[in-house]
């Protein structure tokens, strides 16, 4: 909401930042699972801080959807920013997928395209997504009783 002249700002809000040519908000829309939504660019300008803002609540988060159906630009630093993003959630057990917009999949289709990121359709089958029960590793080798 915009500053009203001779009322005091509003006080800045946790869940939300404004980072050089992007906006990252999140939500909570159950307990341990979180929704951060990325509006505008994603770039080697804001890429690592938007890793460290997605992460900010790792310790309380299980289940995570990063929402980048709003960015209009996203550059192959984006792109190293989910790599990052990836393997941060591995280590600390955060079952996460993406929904990206129009400028995401266009800089997947060349950097990821043999899908190895978690991708979604939209918000509601990414939340469905990270809280299955998680896939079955093959079995390479057959174990011996």
């Amino acid at each position: 909401m915009p500053h009203v002249p001779g009322q005091p700002p509003d006080p800045p809000d946790p869940d939300r930042i404004v980072c050089r040519t992007a906006l990252f908000d999140t939500t909570w829309p159950k307990p341990a699972t979180a929704i951060v939504a990325g509006h505008g660019e994603l770039d080697a300008a804001n890429g690592i801080k938007f890793v460290d803002y997605a992460l900010r609540h790792a310790a309380t988060t299980q289940w995570l959807v990063i929402d980048f159906s709003g960015l209009t630009f996203f550059s192959t630093a984006g792109f190293s920013a989910l790599h990052t993003l990836n393997v941060q959630c591995v280590g600390k057990d955060i079952r996460w997928a993406l929904v990206p917009g129009r400028a995401v999949k266009r800089v997947l289709g060349i950097c990821d395209p043999d899908s190895a990121l978690p991708i979604s359709l939209d918000i509601p089958a990414a939340l469905n997504d990270v809280q299955q029960d998680p896939p079955h590793s093959f079995q390479l080798i057959p174990q011996t009783r």
